[in-house]
């Protein structure tokens, strides 16, 4: 006997799955976003403001409720039985209203990467935690004097004395040998927990939940490896030349310490400007703030829920939140006034602006940037202001003569600065997608491998330390660098279309958008309010009239 529309298999949350026609299955749907919206929408409050709270004061109360408060909220996305209702729904290609049929398409790919047997779940979330946690209230220590990463970085930039700056590289370090066990063992668990849903490996996972693709990244960059390999080389041969010339000592001897940045991911200071100066009396976050009010994208209600400033056991990086998806939005620095910070302050705003901006008229499970790469493309579309010289001379009330000064060597900066992170970013991609694929490898050889490939940097003779494991983007960011470079992307592209289509200028390398309200109400308008409706790729072509390209990026700082 066949059975009605009337005697379907109910879930635990009151849906059906069963033979109705796709009006029903709509409504099913529908129902079960309120129901889980309902549930997971005070949980994750409550657990980003322990986090929140954890990285500010390093409170292990803290860590410890946002690690239960998180595995709460993956216990809930492990469900098998509303897995299996959304998987269902998504094959039988019935939800045909688009805001719906997206909801599902982003509830699908969260519980996927969730269906982890809960023992493991749990040592997944508090392993990452714990190590987190480590991070944030670990300093480097240099005879036997505790440092922050701000003073490593002070040493490295300011100081002659290279015994001193080896001493502070490898302090900067420290951090590595102390989770890397720890932090192979959580690669191990992701994998097993990846391995159990079908895939290779957590990186893979995370790959194809993102919707991404492996094979069309490992295109991309490679793409990226050849066209910035001539002038990447020439650029470097001249810094190191600079650098060496600095130290008293040739080239061939230069090592990591002898760049201003722990892992030459950051542009040195060379070339006879000190951008740190024009920052050193003012306030980089009033500049901030008015920047953004002049763009018509005020930030007062973030700032006020931030902090700014360094303090004892704080989380010593930068971040940006959105506590409830309702304007709660807050940044975490640890400012200085120089120029560093001032850059990071605007890219932290432009995530900041991103999350407050959009239309609360979206859905809940969709008022999120359409990727974690479209968001960081509008933090360096911000970020990358700090070394403008029109924005700097605007902003800063230059003199022409200052803003010529700037000028001389801001393109060659500005090239410098994108081609080093480039080539850092396609370290720390091909080393966590070989990370995953073997972590059982020599990483520690790995690392340097990559690094004198790519980055052009030799390695410390008889040097066996994880050094890679110091970046603590692999805990807290799992499989999400390459994001970055994505980012670099298309924020290139839209600097072009707001420039010649929204802005009508002719030439882009004098648009500082200081003052140009226009600039907001685009980004508003195109970017923020949509969330996440429509997947990444086709939120970029609505907003810049063609699809994700290099060709801009590539035409704006590889000469």
């Amino acid at each position: 006997m066949r059975q009605s529309c009337r005697t379907c298999v109910w879930l635990l949350v009151g849906v059906a799955v069963c033979g109705c026609g796709p009006d029903k299955k709509e409504r099913d749907l529908q129902l079960f976003v309120t129901n889980h919206v309902a549930k997971i929408k005070p949980i994750e409050k409550e657990a980003a403001l322990a986090s929140w709270n954890a990285a500010i004061t390093g409170d292990a109360n803290d860590y410890d409720l946002s690690s239960e408060l998180t595995l709460q909220l993956r216990r809930i996305y492990s469900n098998p039985d509303e897995f299996a209702f959304l998987k269902a729904l998504r094959a039988s290609g019935d939800i045909r209203d688009p805001m719906l049929a997206r909801q599902l398409d982003v509830l699908y790919n969260k519980y996927l990467t969730n269906q982890i047997e809960p023992a493991l779940l749990e040592k997944i979330v508090a392993l990452g935690t714990e190590i987190e946690k480590r991070f944030s209230t670990f300093r480097g220590v240099i005879d036997g004097e505790d440092v922050t990463d701000n003073e490593i970085k002070t040493i490295l930039k300011e100081q002659t004395n290279r015994v001193v700056k080896k001493q502070a590289w490898e302090a900067s370090k420290q951090v590595g040998q102390a989770v890397a066990a720890d932090l192979i063992r959580l690669v191990k668990l992701r994998n097993q927990a990846a391995q159990e849903l079908g895939f290779d490996n957590y990186h893979t996972l995370v790959l194809a939940t993102g919707e991404q693709d492996v094979n069309d990244l490992d295109r991309l960059f490679n793409e990226l490896y050849e066209l910035t390999n001539a002038p990447f080389a020439r650029l470097k041969s001249e810094l190191d030349q600079m650098l060496a010339a600095r130290s008293g000592i040739a080239v061939q001897e230069m090592m990591p310490w002898d760049y201003h940045d722990p892992f030459f991911q950051e542009t040195p200071m060379v070339y006879s400007l000190d951008l740190d100066v024009s920052y050193k009396d003012k306030d980089v976050r009033e500049l901030a703030k008015a920047f953004y009010a002049g763009v018509g994208l005020p930030v007062d209600a973030i700032l006020a829920r931030s902090d700014l400033y360094e303090k004892e056991g704080k989380n010593q990086h930068a971040f940006c939140t959105d506590i409830d998806r309702e304007g709660d939005v807050r940044i975490l620095c640890n400012l200085v006034n120089n120029e560093t910070w001032m850059e990071t302050l605007l890219h932290e705003l432009g995530h900041g602006v991103y999350d407050l901006y959009h239309d609360p008229e979206v859905p809940y499970l969709l008022r999120e940037p359409a990727h974690a790469f479209t968001t960081e493309a509008i933090a360096m579309l911000f970020g990358r202001l700090s070394r403008d010289p029109a924005w700097m001379q605007a902003m800063l009330n230059l003199s022409d003569r200052q803003r010529a000064e700037i000028a001389a060597v801001s393109d060659k900066y500005a090239q410098l600065k994108q081609l080093i992170f480039a080539r850092w970013a396609m370290v720390m991609y091909f080393f966590e997608k070989q990370l995953y694929a073997d972590p059982d490898q020599d990483l520690d050889a790995l690392w340097w491998d990559l690094v004198e490939k790519y980055q052009l940097v030799q390695r410390p003779p008889r040097r066996h330390e994880p050094d890679w494991a110091a970046k603590i983007h692999f805990t807290i960011a799992p499989c999400y660098y390459h994001n970055y470079m994505l980012g670099e992307l298309v924020a290139s592209q839209l600097h072009h279309h707001l420039v010649h289509k929204v802005l009508k200028l002719d030439a882009a390398d004098t648009v500082s958008y200081v003052g140009k309200p226009k600039v907001g109400r685009f980004l508003k308008k195109k970017v923020f309010e949509a969330g996440d409706v429509y997947p990444w790729n086709t939120m970029i072509e609505r907003a810049t009239g063609e699809p994700l390209s290099p060709r801009y990026f590539v035409e704006q700082f590889v000469k």
